[in-house]
């Protein structure tokens, strides 16, 4: 166990996705930092060798976010294995380049099970388990798209909405409790988002080249060229779960952090721009509950 004398006892961590990119820079550094760690994946063979390092901390599960027998699975799973849950990390999900026109139904429902519903469902059977220990820490993987909307990446930032949408809810719901919720909203990092977990539409509309397809060209030409490291990223999680006042969201990276300020400012100049015509739909004489 790490011998730093001003932590706290070692945490229990459940992360999915911890094959490649974030989830395994993660996973990682958890347990190289003296934490536990129930790693899951679609394919947890793929995590033989970091269970092999550390065959007294890690465990591996099977879990597919889309199948809701696998996730309750997982969580009885780290029950039975080390007692209690303190962190869930939603990390599985991929990219999805694509105009909102050019995308089916079908490619809709399949892209959202795994990047909305699947931390939802993660969300929903985990939250009893932290609720009777009176602490934990619910940390979800979203993305500079989960603030700044992307042409080309409809339903990619339409399910990051979701997810910041719902995290920032439940933060106040599940606070009385001891649970946080933190969002990480990463830029462009040197994992494989931008190269096998990258997912296209069958039918292309070439009206939207210009948009949805200049978008796949640029993640393309940018892949393994990214700015953000990882590792470096881990850390920085790691930092918000540990601090006794997490943040509700965490950007990562120089360029989420300029992409979500200029939002914010854009935001800003138009309430003020149209804050007449807001308030002018209020009854006369009202009163203002909103808190």
């Amino acid at each position: 166990m790490n011998s730093d004398k001003n932590r706290v006892a070692p945490k229990v961590w459940l992360i999915t996705g911890c094959s490649t990119g974030f989830g395994r820079a993660l996973a990682e550094a958890v347990l190289q930092r003296g934490d536990y760690l129930l790693a899951t994946a679609r394919k947890p063979e793929q995590l033989g060798a970091l269970i092999e390092l550390y065959p007294e901390t890690a465990k591996a599960v099977r879990l597919d976010v889309t199948v809701s027998q696998d996730i309750q699975a997982a969580i009885d799973s780290a029950i039975a294995t080390f007692g209690r849950i303190d962190v869930l990390v939603n990390n599985a999900g991929h990219g999805l380049i694509a105009a909102l026109e050019e995308v089916s139904d079908e490619e809709t429902h399949q892209f959202f099970e795994t990047n909305y519903f699947g931390a939802l469902r993660l969300m929903q059977a985990v939250l009893p388990v932290m609720r009777r220990q009176g602490s934990g820490h619910i940390v979800n993987l979203s993305s500079t798209a989960g603030l700044v909307g992307f042409g080309g990446s409809s339903l990619y930032c339409g399910a990051k909405f979701a997810l910041e949408g719902t995290s920032e809810a439940l933060a106040k719901e599940v606070e009385s409790f001891g649970v946080k919720v933190t969002l990480i909203e990463p830029g462009a990092f040197r994992t494989d988002f931008n190269g096998r977990s990258l997912a296209t539409v069958e039918q292309s509309i070439d009206a939207y080249a210009p948009v949805s397809g200049a978008s796949l060209q640029w993640f393309k030409e940018m892949d393994g060229q990214q700015p953000g490291d990882p590792a470096r990223a881990a850390q920085a999680i790691i930092q918000a779960v540990e601090s006794p006042h997490p943040p509700i969201r965490l950007a990562l990276g120089t360029d989420a952090m300029s992409l979500i300020q200029e939002k914010l400012g854009r935001v800003k100049t138009d309430l003020d721009a149209w804050q007449q015509v807001s308030v002018s739909t209020d009854y006369p004489g009202h009163v203002n509950y909103a808190k």
